[in-house]
């Protein structure tokens, strides 16, 4: 019955092909209209043919069981057409069987597997294998040979079979507790084990599960039998009853309990990137790890419970417990990162990787998945003249750290001769990540991490990556990745400032801090001629704000004098002077303005580079600034708007300036103060004239009208001063700080100083002529001045010279400095209330440079 049957899918699949040829033939003769005579005669004699071979059709039977238990030859009748010929059909399955039987015996007996492909390939439409085919195939353990078969449809991802492993809570308790009972009861057989954890289990996912908690909490990883200090521990009882075992332990004892409850499982040897793994361009003769795979849902799934159940740290030589859930049947785009196996086809990936490209993958945790980290480059970056950038992306805002050390091939001595034995994920480093000293800049933003590399020495190094979501602060930064840098030469660079802060740039959670935009970026920002640069720091609400500026060689109480802010209501302003060359890091920290109490938060860290550095010491800002520099917040909040000045430093190139705003209430009283390091409380006006010193306020000259006040500045000399404003509004007996501006004067010359003021010159009074608060003997001086609310002014010198009041309402006239035996001449009034002179200014005289 076989052999007819197997001649008789021979002469079908022949006739097939028979067929398939005729067609052709016939289609091609219908479209080549134009023939030429020869192409004629031949179809003639084809067709010719065709009719004599009719005419010797016979009927073929097919065999079948008749009613005795025999086999009975039923005719098969051929087809007919319309028109009453015999079909094409019937006239190619004679012609077929005919060939046939003329073959030798030997010809047509083709064995099973040939009978199967043919059937396959004649029927290749309808035959559609069933899932359950394939597995049982794959699972013929017989020889390693056993593959995991052609998907049959797009592979479904974990996600589908379960959304979140809390879906597992019930099998995940019930499995542990049942542990801690087999071991009390001394029971240390997989069969009984995996028949006891999956008691209650409702799916093979769940008593895969079950098996999977098992095992990762109960099985240890035997470090000292990977060191080769003790014998390894292979057997599963073994392994069970003394509680740790190396990878194959796992996989054996996975194995067992699989088949136990009926799950189709298998292990799969290989290599990994776990202890003593180092990138050698070649693949090793023995593959060095062991996990498994089990089919479930109709595919194959992958899972390690040696990775799953901790990892090695092998710088104290201990086994640390960490339950990993990434390692239960993780996605092989994923498990390939680390995991290579001896045979291709279990990397179920629909084109798989070859070693080469398994090596450039970087080494990866199961935290790089699950954060949703993506790298750019491969495991291997090489520099480009010194310098290699680093990316990442993020799905979510992260906080990353790093480490770059020097490339070392193995931790320690025994890890060479160990490392084609066994391998488990090993902590490379600490969580937390270190980079001090390290020569990276690192800049983050919400959707991912730019690290800029410029390692010290040609070598090969280490890049760990950690990161943690920025939301998680109270978390430690979690290992994600290694990326190995080679570096043929090393650039040439200037020594940076270290980053407590870790990244470049404005810090990834700001926004949340209430800063919007800033100036600056990532970038290193090349300071400008002079040495001095400005951060402008747009906010959302009204923020306090510090800065720190750090330089290798450059003294913290140096620094403080470096730096002038400005806070307003919408922005923040730092202004910066670089007294020496090379790189500088500014860091911001805010907090809310009306929150006195609170902490304040790093909002952003800057490098800088300064070519060209300040002239020296002398041009630094003066010590002690406060805050408040510039018009901002307190300024706004005492009622002072429209300054002449919107900046905190103002430049002196005459070494005068008048600086004026305007006040909403003429109540409010304004004074002023102006201070300098180390001024000698002198004038510059000549050897000559240096007699008597002046005060420093003796340079300051406060005009207050209802809606204005102007502070006027003539500088002594050269050099950097302080404009202090103060304001107090009656009945307030104290004035209160509100501003302060940093003058710098760039004027070679001395300036002269102002009168000398007293109580009695108040809101209103305006000194026109003359400005200077030292006369010469001997001069007749015009004298130019408004003061309401009084009857009379006048000049008192060697003579009174009363002022008359023009139409403008300003009191002006002459008075004569004397010859040489007056020391000051004073401005008096009389007010209308009394009859007594009040008085206003104070001018000195010196006498002429050649005059004794």
């Amino acid at each position: 019955m076989r052999t007819s049957e197997t001649n008789f899918r021979t002469s079908h699949f022949m006739y097939e092909n028979f067929r398939d040829q005729f067609q052709n033939m016939e289609q091609e003769t219908e479209n080549e209209k134009p023939r030429t005579l020869k192409k004629d005669l031949v179809h003639k004699q084809e067709l010719s043919k065709m009719q004599s071979q009719r005419k010797n059709i016979r009927v073929v039977a097919k065999p079948r069981a008749n009613q005795n238990g025999g086999n009975e030859q039923r005719p098969r009748p051929a087809v007919l057409g319309l028109d009453g010929v015999v079909s094409r059909r019937a006239v190619f399955e004679q012609l077929a069987e005919s060939q046939s039987e003329e073959r030798p015996s030997t010809k047509r007996q083709l064995s099973a597997e040939s009978v199967a492909k043919c059937v396959s390939v004649s029927k290749r439409r309808d035959a559609v294998p069933h899932a359950e085919t394939h597995a049982s195939k794959a699972l013929t353990h017989s020889g390693p040979a056993a593959r995991p078969g052609k998907p049959l449809a797009r592979r479904r991802f974990r996600q589908q079979l379960f959304k979140s492993t809390d879906v597992f809570q019930r099998v995940d308790t019930y499995a542990i507790n049942a542990g801690k009972e087999l071991r009390e009861e001394c029971i240390f057989s997989a069969p009984p084990i995996a028949q006891c954890v999956t008691r209650g289990a409702r799916s093979e996912l769940e008593k895969l599960r079950a098996i999977w908690v098992w095992l990762c909490h109960n099985i240890e990883y035997d470090l000292d039998g990977y060191l080769g200090l003790s014998p390894k521990l292979c057997s599963p009882d073994e392994v069970i009853k003394e509680g740790r075992g190396v990878c194959s332990g796992y996989s054996s004892i996975c194995l067992e309990m699989c088949r136990e409850v009926g799950i189709k499982c298998q292990e799969v040897s290989g290599f990994s990137k776990g202890i003593g793994y180092q990138l050698s361009g070649r693949r090793a003769r023995e593959s060095d790890h062991m996990w498994n795979v089990v089919w479930l849902e109709g595919q194959w799934w992958l899972l390690d419970a040696c990775w799953g159940a901790g990892r090695v740290d092998m710088l104290n030589k201990t086994f640390i417990k960490c339950y990993d859930d990434f390692f239960f049947l993780t996605e092989p785009s994923e498990f390939i990162d680390t995991h290579f196996p001896d045979q291709s086809e279990w990397q179920l990936l629909d084109t798989p990787l070859s070693w080469e490209k398994f090596e450039k993958r970087a080494i990866t945790s199961s935290a790089f998945y699950s954060l949703g980290l993506k790298l750019k480059q491969h495991h291997q970056v090489t520099t480009d003249a010194g310098e290699a950038n680093v990316c990442m992306s993020f799905a979510r805002p992260m906080s990353v750290t790093y480490e770059l050390r020097p490339h070392h091939s193995c931790d320690d001595t025994h890890t060479t001769q160990c490392a084609q034995s066994d391998a488990v994920p090993q902590r490379g480093a600490p969580e937390q990540g270190d980079s001090r000293g390290s020569s990276a800049r690192l800049s983050l933003t919400s959707l991912g991490m730019s690290l800029q590399l410029s390692p010290p020495e040609a070598g090969s190094y280490d890049l760990r990556l950690f990161a943690r979501p920025l939301s998680a602060s109270a978390a430690r930064h979690c290992y994600v990745c290694t990326v190995e840098v080679v570096c043929p030469v090393a650039a040439e660079t200037e020594e940076v400032p270290p980053n407590p802060f870790l990244s470049w740039g404005v810090c990834v959670d700001a926004s949340e801090l209430g800063v919007e935009c800033c100036s600056a970026g990532s970038d290193v920002v090349e300071v400008g001629e002079g040495g001095e640069w400005a951060l402008t720091v747009q906010t959302s609400r009204p923020l306090m704000m510090l800065c720190e500026l750090v330089h290798t060689s450059l003294e913290p109480a140096l620094a403080k004098r470096c730096l002038v802010t400005q806070i307003a209501t919408a922005q923040l302003v730092c202004h910066v002077v670089c007294p020496l060359r090379g790189f500088y890091r500014l860091s911001v920290f805010v907090r809310d303005y009306d929150s006195s109490d609170g902490k304040f938060q790093n909002v952003g860290n800057f490098l800088m580079h300064c070519r060209n550095a300040c002239p020296g010491p002398e041009s630094l800002f003066p010590p002690n600034l406060t805050p408040w520099c510039g018009p901002g917040i307190r300024t706004q909040q005492a009622g002072l708007t429209q300054f002449s000045h919107a900046g905190p430093v103002v430049s002196l190139p005459q070494g005068r300036c008048n600086i004026s705003f305007h006040k909403d209430s003429p109540d409010l009283q304004v004074h002023a103060g102006l201070s300098a390091e180390l001024h000698q409380e002198t004038t510059d006006l000549g050897a000559e004239l240096r007699e008597e010193a002046l005060p420093l306020s003796r340079h300051l000259f406060l005009t207050q009208m209802d809606g204005k006040v102007t502070v006027s500045v003539s500088a002594p000399r050269r050099g950097v001063y302080r404009l202090s404003l103060y304001g107090r509004t009656p009945p307030q007996q104290d004035y209160m700080p509100l501003c302060e501006f940093v003058l710098r004067s760039s004027y070679l010359e001395p300036n002269p100083p102002f009168p000398a003021v007293y109580s009695a010159w108040d809101r209103g009074c305006v000194l026109l002529e003359p400005r200077g608060g030292v006369l010469l003997a001997g001069q007749q001086v015009a004298f130019r001045v408004r003061v309401p609310g009084v009857r009379s002014v006048c000049v008192i010198g060697e003579k009174h010279a009363e002022l008359k009041m023009n139409k403008s309402r300003v009191w002006e006239g002459h008075a004569h400095t004397g010859h040489g035996t007056l020391t000051h001449v004073k401005l008096a009034a009389a007010t209308v209330e009394t009859d007594s002179m009040a008085i206003l200014l104070t001018w000195d005289v010196r006498n002429l440079p050649n005059e004794l």
